[in-house]
């Protein structure tokens, strides 16, 4: 009854009042036929620096989460073409960089940004901590998040995107390492071989959803991006992470928005519970708003 009754509040204030907004929905559930499924687009086709004699396939391990990532990718979800704002949006799925949670943090996401307008590009990135892991946070998983926004710059004339307007998600982990990748800015590389490394893997916006406290010590540079920034109060480290943050961008005069629940505790992502925080992804999209992110270009 709380979830219904927050739901109908919710839409008819975005009804009448936030105009792009109102077109907020439930992304459809995947199938075979589904207009929002994804493309998917690997970093480096000729294999990502460090990841050389690593061959073993992703798979699923028994809680269903992603392991054995060794190709880094992008699983792009594009919005039909009459809703489509322009803007994208890069997610980095968390999971202690042991695993992804690939689905309530990645790929539910994905489709469900697409259903408002906003292409939804998914990172599977590696993972360091995973056992027998070759790979760093700094090393390996944060040039993956610079090579997944460089390559969706790369690709946004084929893909209807305004260069200017992609941002990053990043949920627990993942949330870590977008939090790195917005304070410690890459601009690229104007003297690259590769020409993708050559544009910026500097996010014009970020959306932090309980992120890893990682990072959280790091200067904000008057370059960072504007930020969003939710977590559960019952969610210690995540909610202090966040607060902390909001402060130092608010010194270094970067806008930005807190949202601390009082319960939900960590990985939420996109559930459907019957709690308040349920609503973070309604207030994500009157930022987005506020900030012309749903309105076409």
């Amino acid at each position: 009854m709380l979830r219904e009754t927050l739901r109908m509040l919710a839409l008819a204030g975005l009804a009448t009042t936030l105009g792009p907004v109102a077109r907020l929905h439930a992304a459809p559930p995947p199938s075979a036929a589904d207009p929002l499924a994804p493309v998917v687009v690997t970093l480096w086709p000729g294999g990502a620096p460090g990841s050389e004699g690593h061959t073993a396939p992703e798979r699923r391990n028994e809680h269903d989460r992603l392991v054995s990532v060794h190709a880094p990718s992008l699983s792009v979800f594009l919005p039909p073409a009459d809703k489509a704002t322009g803007a994208a949006i890069v997610i980095c799925p968390g999971g202690g960089h042991r695993h992804l949670a690939i689905d309530h943090e990645g790929l539910d996401v994905g489709r469900w940004l697409a259903a408002q307008g906003v292409a939804g590009l998914v990172l599977k990135y590696r993972l360091a901590r995973e056992e027998g892991s070759p790979y760093t946070v700094e090393g390996h998983a944060l040039q993956d998040v610079r090579r997944a926004l460089r390559v969706t710059r790369s690709r946004a004339q084929e893909w209807r995107l305004d260069p200017a307007r992609i941002g990053l998600m990043g949920f627990s982990a993942g949330g870590e390492l977008a939090m790195m990748a917005s304070t410690r800015i890459d601009v690229g590389n104007a003297q690259a071989a590769d020409p993708i490394d050559r544009l910026s893997a500097r996010p014009d916006f970020q959306v932090l959803v309980y992120p890893g406290g990682a990072g959280s010590e790091d200067a904000v540079p008057k370059e960072a991006p504007p930020a969003f920034l939710v977590a559960a109060y019952d969610d210690q480290r995540p909610a202090v992470t966040v607060a902390k943050l909001y402060l130092k961008l608010k010194e270094a005069g970067i806008p930005a928005e807190l949202h601390v629940y009082n319960r939900g505790g960590h990985g939420f992502g996109l559930r459907d519970r019957p709690l308040p925080i349920t609503a973070w992804t309604m207030r994500l999209c009157e930022w987005m708003a506020d900030r012309e992110l749903l309105t076409k270009r």
